[in-house]
């Protein structure tokens, strides 16, 4: 659907203002930021133009795919419409151009054709991850190496956000091929991510809770396959899922998009059954986590706590005011130093409490940045791709912490 026609669904929404913003920044996404199909940034010519110059972000296009499929997927649970179930689907055609193209069933961080317009800036971007090349429907594509964790689990966030909410055959088979392909190769290399060339760019190894939730999502999808593998490593390793986490959080500022990965990965554990043992270990992991995150003021993790914990009237109000807040940040990549309106605390650029999302510097996911971080930005010409507010408040529609 193009631009227009998606603004104006937004303006014409019954439910409220809150949707209208949610489709009017989906609207925009689809028309600017899913050049290939898969989620890419734009860059314009200038700081107030409209001209699109570039591309930029690539090297988590995989990552924000997910999140994007995610969305999509909790959309049509709230709305049951066509135009999400084709979202849904768009975004795994994305995600399996994206193994396709390694020709290995490697996850590539993003992939884009090889005559693309775009392709030589983003080729410049991305070249110190390698930048490789496969055929798809008889075109040349370059896709990009150096493949992280990251990516992983923001394919199976999404992946198992779509199994769980979206009950279509076909995108139930799409699940269960990308989830059994991408889980195969990982396995066939004992956790190693291995490169075209044989080299290792990252191994899951150390990191039993990221096994665990790309496992639980294999069992659920194909039982044939994975079942066993599951039980066996869930029996051993279910304790040591513990350790990496009590360890991130030692330092809630630096690194901070671990705790995003931390958060998705643990949707994927404690959103569906196991039993009381297993869950208790991954509850301790998880509640270590949540009690350094609990008071960032972060509206994603907020959800994933309600998908995981229930309903609580104080973190879900605080929920629909951070979203709020959201609406009034601007999109493009502006530079922010609030060194003078806010004391540092042990680092120069950690404040020493949250700072208003309003005032938080300008980024690609709000949520997946420290809510301490005094200055960062750019030149002003990148746009977000607004899933930091679109995720949030479809998952706030779809547990009820949200009306409209």
């Amino acid at each position: 659907m193009r631009l227009q026609a998606l603004i104006a669904l937004a303006l014409l929404t019954p439910p409220g203002a809150a949707e209208a913003d949610a489709l009017r920044l989906l609207a925009e996404l689809r028309e600017r930021h899913l050049p290939h199909g898969m989620v890419l940034d734009p860059v314009f010519q200038s700081p107030e133009g409209d001209e699109i110059a570039g591309y930029s972000r690539c090297g988590d296009s995989a990552v924000w795919t997910g999140h994007l499929l995610a969305a999509e997927a909790y959309r049509y649970a709230v709305t049951r419409s066509g135009d999400a179930l084709a979202g849904v689907r768009g975004a795994l055609n994305g995600l399996g151009v994206l193994l396709d193209v390694t020709g290995t069933d490697l996850l590539a961080r993003c992939a884009f054709p090889a005559d693309s317009p775009f392709a030589a800036g983003l080729v410049g971007e991305e070249r110190r991850h390698g930048v490789y090349g496969g055929t798809l429907d008889g075109a040349y594509w370059q896709w990009i190496g150096n493949t992280s964790r990251d990516q992983y689990a923001g394919l199976f966030f999404g992946l198992t956000a779509a199994w769980n909410l979206v009950p279509d055959p076909q995108v139930q088979t799409s699940v269960r091929a990308l989830a059994t392909r991408a889980l195969g190769f990982l396995q066939e290399r004992h956790w190693f991510v291995v490169m075209p060339g044989g080299e290792i760019s990252t191994t899951f190894l150390g990191r039993a809770d990221q096994q665990l939730s790309l496992l639980k999502l294999g069992r659920r999808a194909n039982p044939g396959r994975f079942e066993t593998s599951y039980k066996a490593l869930s029996l051993l390793a279910a304790p040591e899922t513990i350790a990496p986490v009590a360890l991130e959080v030692r330092d809630p500022h630096e690194a901070y998009f671990k705790f995003n990965l931390d958060s998705i990965t643990f949707y994927g554990l404690l959103t569906s059954g196991d039993n009381w043992w297993l869950r208790l270990n991954y509850k301790k992991a998880y509640d270590i986590l949540r009690n350094t995150t609990d008071d960032h003021g972060n509206a994603f993790f907020n959800m994933i706590d309600r998908a995981i914990n229930g309903p609580n009237a104080r973190r879900d109000a605080e929920t629909r005011r951070l979203l709020d807040a959201w609406l009034r940040r601007p999109r493009r990549d502006s530079w922010v130093d609030l060194r003078v309106v806010y004391p540092s605390c042990r680092q120069e650029d950690r404040a020493c409490q949250p700072i208003p999302v309003e005032q938080r510097v300008r980024t690609d996911f709000l949520w997946q940045r420290s809510p301490f971080l005094l200055y960062g930005g750019g030149a002003g010409t990148i746009e977000g791709a607004g899933l930091d507010y679109i995720l949030p408040y479809w998952m706030a529609r779809y547990y009820g912490v949200s009306q409209e």
